[in-house]
């Protein structure tokens, strides 16, 4: 079995872990949790650098990640669970009183994985640009990756940072925006066009590459296209095209599951067409 199957496989199990969380509690945000898993799987079994069992809130020596859009969390905890910055069982928790697993991820806790308190909109660029300026002044040589809605680009914060970054040379950030065109209130274009992203990012000083996140042969390929071109003055934005609710039939394209939660029949539904690849917890 190739890297990419297995990559895949485990995004499969990924999903079924989220829509198991949401449903467990009957909230949450199963839609862009979903369209993500891919890119999410790949990023951290296969692109970047870190041990999960040295966790440092530093990141010093180590690739770091931000979630900007937190509401997708029970994605990351997923992923970090499965990656092993904590116990797959402890998934259950989520966002039961005293969990560690809150609806938006936070560092009161300390979970393992989690570096910044996320879900307010528009800070997470902010906060990436802070740890690579600080990984520049420290020499470290590792990266900084960073994840955003579409939507949230709405926020004003995303270009004044998006614009600091240019300007002082921030080519040690590899920015992702999940590209769904879909947001909490309908589709993008109808709450609030943003045109050309790829034209407009470019503007702001930034080198864009596009990738399908749905495909991770291309999904690798592409982050690793990204890496190649640290270091040369310039920041990285990475447009990737998904569909929100990717691989629930009902979910897939809408925002009707950004934040709602499958019922029991419909859960059944899911993940009957999610099969149990790594096993559930």
């Amino acid at each position: 079995m190739s890297e990419a199957d297995n990559l895949q496989q485990l995004a499969t199990q990924v999903r079924r872990d989220i829509l198991r969380m949401v449903h467990a509690v009957n909230s949450g945000h199963p839609g862009g949790s979903l369209g993500c898993a891919d890119f999410l799987s790949a990023l951290y079994f296969e692109i970047m650098d870190l041990e999960p069992s040295q966790f440092r809130m530093d990141g010093r020596g180590e690739d770091v990640f931000f979630l900007s859009n937190g509401h997708i969390s029970p994605l990351w905890y997923s992923v970090l669970a499965r990656r092993g910055y904590f116990s797959v069982s402890e998934l259950a928790t989520f966002r039961k009183l005293n969990s560690r697993l809150q609806g938006h991820p936070s560092t009161d806790k300390g979970l393992p994985g989690v570096r910044m308190a996320s879900g307010s909109l528009g800070q997470g660029l902010s906060v990436a640009i802070g740890q690579a300026l600080a990984k520049k002044m420290d020499g470290d040589s590792k990266l900084v990756y960073s994840l955003h809605g579409d939507g949230e680009l709405q926020e004003g914060q995303i270009w004044e940072a998006a614009m600091f970054a240019a300007a002082n040379k921030v080519d040690n950030l590899i920015a992702t925006v999940d590209y769904n065109r879909q947001q909490i209130d309908g589709p993008l274009e109808k709450v609030m066009d943003l045109f050309d992203l790829k034209a407009k990012w470019e503007a702001f000083g930034w080198n864009v590459l596009e990738m399908n996140g749905h495909h991770i042969p291309e999904i690798i390929k592409v982050l690793k296209q990204a890496k190649n071109i640290t270091g040369k003055e310039t920041p990285i934005l990475i447009l990737m095209h998904t569909q929100m609710g990717k691989g629930v039939d009902y979910m897939e394209g809408t925002h009707e599951w950004h934040g709602k939660a499958p019922n029991d029949e419909l859960l059944e539904i899911a993940l009957q067409q999610l099969p149990e690849t790594l096993g559930d917890y």
